[in-house]
């Protein structure tokens, strides 16, 4: 296999990825909380034997995370809150704690408020929070505090990653942020709102049948290449 098979190959690997990224984002078009990632392409340079030559190739092993704020919808539902600007949720799982803008939360058994899958909201020390149950007239204030009948019960906690590079998504709205966290002060939260998917479905598709259309054309070209070899090949056997 020559040169421009190879650097061929390694597009069609990345675009191949990228299709993957794109359908991703379409399939949570819907889903609150959800920010759409993308793929970030680089040029691999090999050496080649020949010290005046070299092999450029394009790799794609980067996601990149939009970190654009999604449409506030609203809910009215009690424990349904949503950031306003920079930051996210902590919730405990038993993976460990991860970082999410999904703000849908509600009291379990025990009184600790939620995800509908268990995880356990966090305050800004990273301690689930506790509302005691019957408590009524459930008030969350701009800074994730929260009162029931007129005494204070605890706050949310938003988070930021030391190292939004080293954000890998873990779950389809949280992410593992391996370079750790720190805790915001001046944040924005509103009661009775979701944060909607900041997907755009449009541009999305519109981006899907571009990277189609270039995929198709390596795969053309590879085949025009394949043919060219196959022609000196059997031209040299005659």
């Amino acid at each position: 296999m020559d040169n421009a098979s190879y650097a061929t190959l390694t597009r069609q690997s990345g675009l191949r990825q990228e299709m993957q990224v794109i359908a991703h984002n379409i399939a949570n078009a819907a889903t609150s909380g959800y920010q759409k990632e993308g793929l970030i392409f680089s040029e691999y340079v090999q050496k080649m034997e020949d010290s005046n030559t070299s092999l450029s190739m394009a790799t794609a092993n980067a996601r990149m995370i939009d970190r654009s704020q999604g449409q506030l919808t609203r809910t009215g539902g009690t424990f349904d809150v949503a950031i306003e600007g920079d930051g996210y949720f902590m919730v405990q799982t038993p993976e460990g704690n991860r970082l999410t803008r999904a703000g849908s939360f509600h009291p379990n058994a025990e009184g600790l408020l939620a995800a509908s899958d268990g995880a356990f909201l966090l305050d800004p020390g990273e301690v689930p929070i506790f509302v005691p149950p019957g408590v009524q007239d459930v008030h969350i204030g701009r800074d994730g505090s929260i009162g029931g009948d007129g005494q204070p019960l605890g706050q949310i906690g938003v988070f930021e990653a030391l190292d939004p590079a080293a954000m890998t998504r873990v779950g389809g709205v949280r992410f593992e942020a391996a370079g750790g966290t720190a805790a915001l002060e001046n944040v924005g939260m509103v009661q009775g709102f979701l944060e909607s998917s900041n997907v755009d479905p449009v541009l999305e598709v519109a981006r899907m049948i571009e990277v189609q259309r270039a995929y198709e054309r390596g795969r053309d070209l590879m085949t025009t290449e394949d043919e060219r070899i196959r022609g000196v090949i059997q031209t040299l056997g005659q």
